[in-house]
């Protein structure tokens, strides 16, 4: 079974950057697709972005295409979300989660981490 950690979250000002990182152990991260999905208050949670096994296609939500960019680096067993010109309504916890293929349901997922919060405030 895998377990996956988030890590990289903390405060900006609106317009900067930040990179998250997904760390796996107790599996190989290149044997799932592994989409990143983020809940604000009150809010439901959200796909962000997915990156699939194998070819490694990526899929954006529309609301941070051309701003967020996924990656993964399998000898690290790692995947990132670089988030730039971050908004104030980027701000929730982020999480990552694993799954055999790209999906958009959350509940369709196997593995999560814990979450990192974003915060994104002057």
């Amino acid at each position: 079974q895998v377990q996956l950690v988030e890590s990289g979250g903390g405060l900006v000002q609106p317009g900067g950057s930040l990179r998250l990182s997904c760390a796996a152990s107790g599996g190989t991260l290149d044997y799932y697709a592994i989409g990143w999905f983020r809940q604000a208050p009150g809010k439901e949670r959200e796909g962000v972005s997915c990156i699939s096994r194998g070819d490694g296609d990526t899929h954006y939500t529309n609301s941070v295409k051309g701003r967020f960019t996924i990656s993964r680096d399998n000898a690290k067993n790692t995947v990132y979300l670089q988030m730039n010109s971050l908004k104030p309504e980027d701000t929730a916890v982020y999480y990552c989660a694993a799954a055999v293929t790209c999906r958009v349901v959350a509940s369709e997922y196997d593995y999560w981490g814990q979450g990192t919060q974003v915060t994104v405030s002057s």
